[in-house]
């Protein structure tokens, strides 16, 4: 499940955290939350962000006799 997380700080920082999404596919997803949010300050890539996707690919062989 995908799941946006944000936690505002006393400060006024705002903590965003993405779950669920595969690959560089949430950079995409947030970025126009974090367009309105304002600037970046930093980004922790999870494990998530460098898994792939898992591909099947179905091989039929076939003999003749």
């Amino acid at each position: 499940m995908e799941t946006l997380e944000f936690i505002i700080h006393p400060d006024g920082r705002v903590e965003e955290r993405v779950t669920g999404i595969v690959g560089s596919t949430c950079e995409a997803v947030t970025a126009a939350i974090e367009e309105k949010l304002g600037s970046v300050i930093a980004r922790e890539l999870t494990s998530e962000h460098f898994a792939q996707q898992a591909t099947l690919t179905e091989v039929q062989t076939v003999s003749q006799w």
